[in-house]
């Protein structure tokens, strides 16, 4: 069935390396930080700190712009630039907490180019209000944006050659003028500290953004993005390198401090060179932020972490919606005061933008991940170094606005993680998590279980998630989350003629678990029978050293499946997996003051006693059964054995560590051990019992005892411990 085209697809392949990234990308690179603030930097700072504010800045841009480039061209780039990069990486709600902060640093700068405008023109009209001909200038941008972003840029051409133009302009006045160095030319000034100045500068070698932002309508991103952003980044870092020396050599420093328009001063021909290619770049730059924001915002709409009518194209393949949403958040931000202040602002979002993307190069390369094959490499301790340099910087600006912008970054995740979504592309945490997880895994491998690292691994057979539910809950709460839970739902039957979609099945579970809250792992297996299929999966399960060591089953609704059970305590002992076998209910909430209780049927360490006390503890320690009542209870057939069991567990109770109350009885004549523990235990909230192992053919009549046992029990399991452990469990 053919596909029909979205508007933004069918504008998509109208534009090359040239007009799509380059030129967008180096104009807005050589704007109106490099005409208005580079002698104010030079001028507070002296030469060599301006020197190096360049080098710094462009070290940022330049490892950042090589990260975005391995990005590229590692995967298909679509609309949203990068935002579309940090989502696909690092996941929908990352992403959108990175993308909608890069929508306002786009929008805001918008501003600060408009701001730049409007200050210039006061060379020709001195009296001209900065922020009502800021107001003006955004308006029109908007409106040249609205023709479409083939349109504007193609304008920008001419724009690049009088730039041109006006840096001549500047090397031959500075050359006319003899070129001796000023007496205060390198002499700061004190007024500014070293970082606020960077912080005024950086917004002018944000300009790889102007380029990447433009990624859906470039006829090939992956190829247009890395050249037109390297070569755009290496061209305005020759020229600011350049710019502060032929400055420092046309002006002292406190013209350089006092007059933003000092180009005009120094260039031949005076302003009639400098002027248009001032207003040029400030225009374009302005143009290029005017586009790349509502990209932005239409990728955040498509993924629908903004609303979804902002996600149409309309007119040309404009995002009409998005194009309005950016003036107006433009046209607001005027309101903020001046340059400099826009400037800061604008700092602190673009470090932490870049120092996402350069988190997401070096994730990429330590996780391993096989699909990381960019043409363009780039060692994953450069884009860690990147990464961590902008964290640095912002901090280094300003400590307050850069806790503020990442409690923003932090907020929005935490907002958008709480959203359900799906999405289908994989990212790198996953990659991550896998990495990690095979390091541990490895180690772990190294080093033998013993007692004492014993915790449980609990595997969980139901025949359906839904009915079995509260037996998968005690199963996590037996947990405690110090261990796997696995819950498995065991089908009888041909995998070839059951009508069953597995995988639909799996997500099902996975689905009840999570709406119940139980953090377990859910599978769906089909097995011949009952017997054969609890060993096979039991044996499957884990890997290097984490597997299921205990084995959950329900208690069965008829006689023949329970014997099916007692047969696999054997060969389950056999490879040391002890087994519970219960029936429970979900406990009542708790009134106040009220505690559960936990009543311990005690046979001795070497019948179970271990593994059951165990459990009981770690049930204690869940917060729906915090301060749980366990008591220890057992049946001694004369007196003598009363006294030497209240002995010994009188000495054993200290030494474990467990706070438990101990019960001895002696048996009446007249009253069966089955009715004693009925008598005693049938309000009790959870009652844990040893389970045997019947010998061979004799496990039909331990059912039917098992059977009139349960029968006066609310909730109970049957424990049978066959650990690797056994007797030591307790002790450690």
């Amino acid at each position: 069935m053919a596909k029909t085209l979205a508007p933004e697809e069918k504008a998509a392949g109208k534009l090359g390396t040239f007009i799509g990234v380059f030129t967008p990308t180096i104009l807005t690179i050589l704007g109106v930080i490099m005409y208005l603030r580079f002698g104010w930097v030079v001028g507070h700072i002296g030469l060599w700190k301006a020197l190096l504010i360049v080098l710094l800045a462009n070290s940022i841009t330049m490892v950042t712009a090589l990260g975005f480039s391995a990005i590229a061209t590692n995967t298909r780039v679509g609309t949203g630039g990068a935002y579309f990069m940090i989502s696909r990486s690092l996941g929908p709600e990352i992403g959108g907490a990175i993308g909608i902060p890069l929508f306002f640093c786009q929008a805001l700068s918008v501003t600060l180019y408009a701001y730049g405008l409007a200050e210039s023109l006061r060379f020709a009209w001195p009296g001209a209000p900065l922020q009502a001909t800021a107001f003006l200038v955004i308006v029109l941008v908007g409106a040249l944006a609205f023709r479409g972003a083939g349109v504007a840029l193609k304008m920008q051409a001419p724009i690049l050659l009088l730039i041109a133009l006006s840096l001549l302009a500047l090397a031959g006045g500075v050359v006319a003028g003899g070129g001796a160095p000023r007496a205060l030319a390198t002499e700061a000034s004190g007024q500014y500290s070293f970082w606020f100045v960077f912080a005024v500068f950086f917004p002018a070698v944000t300009g790889i953004m102007a380029g990447l932002s433009l990624s859906g309508d470039l006829a090939n991103p992956r190829r247009a993005i890395p050249r037109g952003t390297v070569m755009a980044t290496l061209t305005g870092f020759a020229i600011y390198m350049l710019v502060p020396v032929l400055l420092c050599l046309g002006a002292d420093s406190e013209a350089l401090r006092d007059n933003s328009l000092i180009w005009t001063r120094i260039a031949l021909f005076g302003p009639w060179l400098v002027l248009p290619g001032l207003w040029g770049a400030i225009f374009s730059s302005a143009v290029g932020s005017v586009l790349g924001a509502p990209r932005t915002l239409q990728a955040l709409a498509t993924d629908r972490l903004a609303p979804r009518w902002l996600a149409a194209a309309e007119h040309t393949a404009e995002p009409l919606s998005g194009l309005l949403a950016t003036l107006a958040i433009a046209l607001l931000a005027v309101f903020l005061g001046d340059l400099n202040t826009v400037a800061e602002v604008v700092t602190m979002f673009f470090l932490s933008v870049y120092g996402t993307i350069n988190a997401i190069v070096a994730l990429e390369y330590l996780s391993g991940n096989p699909s990381w094959r960019p043409e363009i490499k780039v060692p994953w301790w450069l884009s860690l170094g990147g990464a961590t340099g902008c964290l640095a910087i912002m901090l280094l600006i300003n400590i307050r606005a850069s806790l503020t912008a990442v409690m923003v970054v932090l907020g929005l995740w935490l907002l958008l993680r709480r959203r359900e979504r799906s999405h289908a592309w994989g990212d790198v945490r996953r990659d991550l998590y896998e990495a990690v997880i095979r390091w541990a895994l490895v180690c772990l491998s190294r080093w033998p279980m013993t007692a004492r690292n014993w915790r449980p691994h609990i595997l969980v057979f139901v025949s359906n998630i839904d009915r079995r539910l509260p037996l998968v809950r005690y199963g996590a709460w037996f947990s405690q989350e110090r261990g796997v839970v696995t819950v498995c739902e065991l089908v009888v039957g041909n995998l070839l003629e059951l009508n069953l979609n597995i995988l639909e099945r799996a997500k099902h579970i996975d689905r009840v678990l999570d709406q119940a809250g139980i953090v377990a792992f859910g599978e769906v297996d089909v097995v011949e029978n009952i017997e054969q299929g609890i060993m096979t999966v039991t044996q499957a399960n884990g890997i290097a050293g984490i597997a299921a060591n205990t084995i959950l089953l329900g208690w069965p609704d008829d006689m023949e499946r329970l014997v099916h059970f007692l047969r696999v305590i054997r060969p389950l002992r056999h490879i040391n997996r002890s087994m519970l076998l219960g029936q429970v209910e979900t406990p009542p909430p708790l009134r106040e003051g009220q505690r559960r209780s936990i009543h311990v049927w005690w046979g001795g360490l070497q019948r179970n006693g271990d593994l059951m006390l165990l459990l009981a503890y770690l049930l204690s320690r869940n917060p729906e059964w915090r301060n749980a009542r366990i008591q220890i209870m057992t049946i001694a057939s004369n007196q003598m054995i009363k006294q030497q069991t209240e002995t010994m567990l009188a000495k054993l109770i200290p030494e474990i560590r467990i706070e438990a109350e101990v019960e001895v009885m002696a048996k009446p004549e007249d009253t069966s051990v089955v009715e004693l523990i009925h008598a005693r235990s049938a309000s009790a909230d959870l009652v844990i019992l040893g389970l045997g192992m019947p010998a061979e053919g004799q496990e039909e009549g331990y059912a039917e005892r098992l059977t009139e046992l349960a029968a006066g029990l609310r909730s109970f399991f049957f424990v049978h411990n066959g650990s690797l452990f056994i007797g030591e469990l307790i002790s450690q």
